[in-house]
């Protein structure tokens, strides 16, 4: 038997299905196979944009209780976990439990509450950071004039981190204390931190960049040319009033309602 030519071999049997598919996009119309196109480029960039959002959101879980020592905030992790009183003592370390929040989506966050001593807290705001859905900064409203420097010197460095910045985690200054006869409302608080912190904006401006608004891993606080304002900020703020304590002493409940709610929105 002699050689087949090449005339004789069989051809590519998937050759009839390609050239088929090749005529039928040729007979198309442009338009259309572009949108196609498009609408393919649209579903992958919103499948990657889904994955990296829900990541992200997944990774800041955390509620971070932050504040002045003997502000309250050991006694109000309490509270909100469990609704008892309970007696305490200055924090040397972090605590952390998952808390509910009393919403219909049953959203569970981790609760963390960070001690508020001046040589601690900016090593465990360090470690959390990155972490936080919200932060909720406690008050001490009975004695908030005599504190009210320091309390706004611990703002300045959270709010001018770039990390804090960056995520932009919901900011809920929780008054505390307000079962006490002299505590300061929410919004007296808000009002001279304000000014406070305009001040310190002042006498500290001199050390950021010329040239971008930050340097040492600090950002300017709020908005060039104008005074300071809660509002100017990247994150949501919201002032409100509780008392971890409450009303009635070691017996009664606490007053931490506006607190749930604002969590609940989380």
């Amino acid at each position: 038997m002699g050689k087949r030519t090449d005339a004789e071999m069989p051809e590519n049997p998937l050759e009839p299905y390609i050239e088929s598919i090749r005529q039928q996009l040729e007979e198309q119309d442009p338009v259309l196979l572009v949108g196609v196109i498009v609408a393919l480029a649209v579903v992958v960039i919103t499948c990657v944009f889904l994955k990296y959002f829900l990541t992200s959101k997944t990774v800041r879980s955390a509620v971070l209780l932050v504040g002045l020592c003997d502000a309250g905030k050991t006694l109000l992790f309490i509270r909100l976990l469990s609704g008892k009183f309970k007696r305490t003592q200055t924090s040397i370390t972090d605590s952390s439990a998952p808390y509910k929040a009393k919403n219909d989506r049953g959203s569970t966050w981790t609760l963390i509450d960070l001690p508020g001593h001046d040589s601690l807290r900016s090593q465990y705001l360090e470690k959390f950071k990155s972490a936080a859905r919200a932060i909720v900064f406690v008050v001490d409203s009975a004695i908030f004039q005599k504190e009210v420097r320091d309390v706004a010197e611990f703002l300045y460095m959270l709010l001018t981190d770039t990390v804090v910045c960056r995520n932009a985690p919901t900011l809920l200054v929780a008054c505390n204390k307000q079962d006490i006869t002299m505590a300061k409302s929410a919004k007296l608080i808000q009002q001279q931190l304000e000014k406070e912190l305009n001040t310190l904006r002042v006498t500290r401006s001199a050390v950021l960049s010329a040239q971008d608004g930050s340097v040492g891993g600090s950002v300017y606080l709020g908005k060039k040319g104008k005074d300071f304002e809660f509002s100017q900020l990247p994150m949501k703020v919201e002032f409100l009033e509780c008392s971890a304590r409450g009303s009635k002493g070691d017996d009664g409940g606490a007053d931490v309602e506006s607190l749930e709610k604002s969590l609940a929105k989380l």
